[in-house]
């Protein structure tokens, strides 16, 4: 007999266009950074990008992007951002942020689901 398994911080697993995102928020969000690359604000749109965590030759852990694009200036030029749509920080998050940082150089964009507080 199969359970469904409730996620303990209440997301959901979601399915756009064949695509199954670990939440609604997460596929909201690739919705609206398709929509930034169709209008030219966002270039090289990539999702579940892996990156290895290694220190002193010793494989850590492993940080799974939910997305990598190229933000695009006014003026033309390109600034890389690497992004993971959360309603919630974990801990484990917060450890791989640093470890990002201390490793590959990378500040993580994290974005945020709005609350809605009517």
């Amino acid at each position: 007999m199969y359970r469904y398994k409730r996620n303990k911080y209440g997301a959901r697993k979601t399915t756009v266009d064949g695509i199954t995102f670990d939440s609604k928020w997460e596929a909201q969000r690739w919705g609206e950074l398709q929509a930034m690359e169709r209008g030219g604000l966002v270039r090289d749109l990539e999702r579940q990008v892996k990156y290895d965590i290694v220190v002193n030759g010793e494989k850590i852990c492993r940080y799974i992007a939910d997305f990598r694009y190229k933000m695009v200036a006014d003026d033309g030029s390109t600034k890389e951002v690497v992004e993971d749509a959360k309603g919630f920080e974990t801990a484990d998050f917060k450890i791989k942020k640093k470890l990002m940082k201390a490793v590959h150089q990378i500040d993580l964009y994290l974005s945020k689901k709005a609350i809605d507080r009517r």
